[in-house]
């Protein structure tokens, strides 16, 4: 009997596929997705990378920042978007202080990431201060995904969520740090709230695509979160976002009508009981 999901038939992402797409000038579309029944619905639409973002700490669990986000939740989060996964690339944000104090825990927390979730690769924060972690990290057979310019973790000591890298100085440690963390052997960097001018500069000048989220069009490929694409949540619209749905509303408007249902007696009705 002929396959009548061509989900099924689906290829794999692998660090090897992202490559070939930024070599072709083919864009990479990846979102975030942190439980089963998102991941499951994104993947069979098409998307190439998912991020289990530590940005499950802000949308889930309704954290002012992404830093109280613990390992075990990373976990969690990632074990679930796994399970509901066919054919995109997985990549896990490893939270905040599972590998800035020193290499030997930063390759702790990625291999317990890889052995106890099931995905294809880690992400984690930072240039030059985190290249050792980075190799580390790589000489284990783990791929690492590399991010620079608003780095969240760093928002007490950025003050702010404003674009960053408008000054000379902090752009040329930006290209500086996109060069390392190549050579360290990363497989792609996220490029967040830059100028579009320094991240075309900097896509050009590496071999390894780049992901941008507020850093213009000239990225080897994008990531929004998926909450604020989808107008999950309401209050959050930066200039870099576009919202593809209004899903607050039509789940607010959903619930109310189900409560109105409810209350008059509506729902159930006969067809709806055994």
């Amino acid at each position: 009997m002929a396959n009548m999901n061509p989900q099924n038939d689906a290829k794999r992402i692998t660090t090897h596929t992202l490559m070939l797409m930024k070599e072709k000038g083919e864009k990479i579309a990846m979102l975030t997705a942190y439980d089963y029944s998102s991941a499951r619905i994104i993947d069979e639409a098409g998307v190439d990378v998912i991020l289990v973002g530590d940005s499950a700490s802000n949308v889930m669990a309704g954290h002012e920042t992404t830093l109280p986000i613990t390992l075990e939740q990373m976990i969690y989060h990632a074990q679930s978007v796994v399970r509901g996964v066919k054919r995109c690339f997985i990549v896990v944000d490893l939270p905040f202080g599972t590998y800035q104090g020193n290499s030997k825990e930063a390759l702790n927390s990625a291999i317990r990431i890889m052995k106890e979730t099931g995905a294809h690769g880690v992400k984690l924060e930072g240039g030059e201060e985190v290249v050792e972690s980075v190799k580390r990290i790589i000489s284990s057979g783990v791929p690492v995904m590399g991010h620079l310019g608003l780095t969240p973790q760093s928002i007490y000591k950025f003050g702010t969520y404003q674009v960053r890298a408008k000054e000379e100085a902090e752009a040329a440690k930006l290209r500086v740090d996109a060069k390392l963390l190549q050579e360290a052997g990363c497989f792609a960097v996220v490029l967040e709230k830059i100028p579009a001018k320094l991240a075309k500069e900097v896509s050009e000048s590496l071999s390894i695509p780049t992901i941008g989220i507020g850093a213009g069009q000239f990225c080897d490929g994008q990531v929004l979160v998926m909450h604020d694409m989808l107008g999950i949540n309401h209050e959050f619209k930066p200039r870099f976002l576009r919202q593809y749905a209004d899903l607050h509303n039509v789940m607010t408007n959903a619930v109310k009508h189900y409560i109105s249902d409810v209350k008059a007696r509506d729902f159930p009705n006969d067809k709806e009981q055994y």
